[in-house]
């Protein structure tokens, strides 16, 4: 009886470890591109946003195949915030996750140091795949304030694309 209790221990240990958990999802498939009006609509709610804040940004959206789909720089962004919104958008498009996570793979180190490599990567957070119905329909990207304030810019304008 008692190696029956021991053999059940090891076997649930086994079924809780990380080795045995289940894989995420994996991320959404790429839809019709993201229409110049839900574009307009992200735009306007991110520099709303902004303005909320008094943060001077850049605001980049992209569509599914990562072209450049709306762009807005307000009064006063750094000049290098340009090129950072953009790379932002169209990192978080290409794949197809937020470059939060992105940056975090890096911060952990190891194998995850190839995605300074990549080309065309921008892997700072500051990007948001826009997702409708299951699908991203391109990518949105904001920079010129704090990492998190741009990633908040960000999510507010791709929550209104919706």
């Amino acid at each position: 009886m008692h190696r029956l209790m021991i053999a059940a221990a090891v076997a649930a240990s086994f079924v809780a470890s990380p080795l045995f958990a289940q894989a995420p999802p994996p991320p959404p498939v790429y839809g019709v591109p993201i229409t110049f009006d839900a574009a307009k609509k992200a735009l306007a709610a991110a520099e709303a946003e902004a303005k909320k804040n008094n943060w001077p940004v850049a605001i980049a959206i992209v569509d599914s195949s990562g072209n450049l789909a709306a762009f807005s720089k307000m009064d006063n962004t750094q000049h290098a915030s340009v090129d950072v919104a953009i790379g932002k958008a169209v990192t978080a498009n290409n794949f197809k996750r937020p470059t939060k996570a992105l940056q975090d793979a890096i911060a952990q180190g190891g194998a995850n140091l190839r995605l300074l490599a990549v080309k065309g990567a921008t892997p700072l957070e500051g990007g948001v795949p826009i997702v409708v119905d299951g699908k991203i329909i391109g990518a949105i990207g904001a920079s010129g304030v704090m990492a998190n304030q741009d990633a908040e810019v960000a999510m507010a304008g791709a929550a209104a694309a919706k």
